[in-house]
């Protein structure tokens, strides 16, 4: 990280090191000593020092800077030097406005005398209002900054009469102090920003901040936040994780976590939980995980992740990090295909797997269907024998492409792990591949699957149906919700999710059938 020095940590003489790169970002709990790091690291950083803060911009009530280089000194340096530019101003938003425009007319008085003294047409370079302009049209469409009576105004889609600086929005107040304070930066200077997604909206953030760290390359910029969008919105960033501070010794205790090691996001959202975290698959608004597994697991800060390999990627990097956060954390990912031996391995990783194929399937459990049945006033028996009837007449219907599927994951993984490994040419790698075919014996697998399967049907095994069968229309196909008294699939999982919130005798027998899928007892 180039130009930052960090301070010692406590009772620790040697000071860590920073990844390369120009991203650092300074994350920390409330009262952890955040706001004082960042003011010691800025005192580190020497003459390189730059900083931005929208709180303070646009008021006139503050104490000027006395940071060499900084927006106070630059438009102080600029008035003496200039008997034309307006002396007046208070604010830095103020300052930097009357900076560009005496930018701008002197670049201009400069090209007059350079036009004159030449017969071709002169190129006129890009000065800073015109990059002003360039973002601000880029985050804000069809908007556009227009330079009249010798100030900037400002245009709409609207087509309305022309708008000064002090009437904008604070929103756009923020980005014009942003963008123009980043321009009088000193060369590969360190920027400092703090709260740097605070009077922004969330849908110009990364636009905004994309295009000001691309308009200063040579600069490193360092932000102190804890806003989860804007953290995790910034590429190869460096977080800087900062736990507590010792005002008599002046040190702090903190962490590095370089880009990648884990999400930035969950770990900015999590690392305040007294909770265990699980991490499941699927996202808040479709996934029936989401609505599920937080009332199964009251006890634990439930964060969904999409797909099966990101919960299994990040379980593995939170556990690994637990020198840095006192969360025990847990995955949950669907059975699926998978052998015991691949879900055995997978438990010993703290990723839990149910004993049903997938999520659907826990809505299926008889202990859930006859609860279910039992509060809409139905004959729980009867409702369970057809349900279970139904399901076996499924199972039966499609078995053969059932065996073939799980016999297709099965030989998709081996080959996976056996053509991963090195090869001294490619005739050795042709070999191995002709030889797979008797190594992995597919129809031998599907044989045995294909009896196993029968037996399922034959011993009208419900649990271990529930256990290979894939097969998400299955609840609608077994009639479960017009027997249960319910429009529709999606109206049956409401419901189930209903009796879970309200708690009570019913929501225990559901949770607890739930919970004895993952191998979990109640009392955990």
């Amino acid at each position: 990280m180039r130009s930052l020095i960090l301070p010692p940590l406590i009772g620790e003489k040697s000071v860590p090191k920073l990844p390369d790169g120009r991203l650092l970002t300074i994350i920390g709990g409330s009262g952890a000593g955040k706001t004082k790091f960042m003011e010691r690291l800025m005192q580190l950083t020497g003459d390189r020092t730059y900083c931005l803060s929208a709180i303070r911009a646009p008021f006139p009530e503050r104490e000027e800077s006395k940071l060499k280089g900084s927006i106070d000194d630059l438009y102080s340096k600029a008035a003496s030097r200039r008997p034309y530019m307006r002396v007046n101003a208070v604010s830095e938003i103020e300052k930097l406005v009357f900076m560009l425009f005496a930018d701008e007319f002197e670049q201009l008085l400069k090209l007059k005398g350079k036009t004159h003294s030449k017969s071709h047409l002169f190129k006129f370079p890009s000065t800073k209002l015109d990059k002003l302009s360039s973002i601000w049209e880029k985050v804000f469409p069809g908007n556009k900054i227009v330079t009249t009576g010798g100030t900037l105004m400002f245009s709409t889609p609207a087509g309305e009469d022309l708008i000064p600086v002090e009437r904008l929005s604070q929103g756009e107040m923020v980005v014009l102090y942003y963008v123009a304070g980043a321009l009088y930066a000193m060369q590969n200077a360190v920027i400092f920003i703090d709260a740097p997604s605070l009077f922004l909206h969330p849908t110009i953030l990364n636009s905004l901040w994309n295009s000001i760290e691309a308009l200063r390359p040579d600069c490193t910029f360092v932000y102190n936040s804890v806003d989860v969008e804007f953290v995790s919105s910034r590429n190869r960033n460096v977080i800087l994780w900062v736990k507590s501070f010792d005002a008599s010794q002046i040190q702090w205790d903190y962490e590095i976590i370089a880009p990648g090691e884990i999400r930035e996001d969950i770990f900015i959202e999590l690392m305040g939980s007294r909770k265990p975290v699980l991490f499941i698959e699927g996202d808040l608004t479709h996934s029936i995980d989401a609505k599920l597994y937080p009332l199964v697991f009251p006890d634990y800060t439930v964060k969904p992740l999409g797909s099966c390999d990101k919960v299994i990627e990040t379980t593995r990097s939170f556990n690994g990090l637990t020198n840095m956060h006192h969360l025990e954390s847990h995955g949950i990912v669907d059975r699926d295909r998978r052998t015991d031996k691949e879900v055995e391995y997978l438990r010993r990783k703290s990723i839990m797997v149910p004993e049903v194929a997938e999520v659907e399937n826990l809505f299926l459990l008889e202990e859930v269907i006859r609860t279910v049945a039992k509060a809409r006033g139905k004959n729980h028996n009867q409702v369970f024998q057809k349900i279970k009837k139904r399901a076996f007449q499924e199972f039966n219907q499609r078995l053969q492409a059932q065996v073939l599927e799980h016999v297709r994951h099965r030989v998709k993984r081996e080959v996976d792990a056996k053509i991963d490994g090195k090869f001294s040419c490619i005739t050795a790698l042709e070999t191995h591949l002709r030889q797979l075919i008797n190594i992995l014996n597919p129809r031998k697998q599907y044989n045995e699957l294909s009896h196993y399967f029968r037996s399922i049907v034959e011993k009208q095994d419900y649990p271990s149906l529930l256990k290979v069968f894939n097969h998400k229309p299955l609840i609608a196909e077994c009639e479960v919700p017009s027997l249960l008294g319910y429009k529709n699939k999606d109206d049956y999982v409401r419901g189930v999710i209903a009796i879970l919130k309200m708690g009570g005798e019913e929501a225990d027998k559901i949770r607890n059938a739930i919970r004895s899928t993952f191998l979990v007892t109640s009392s955990n």
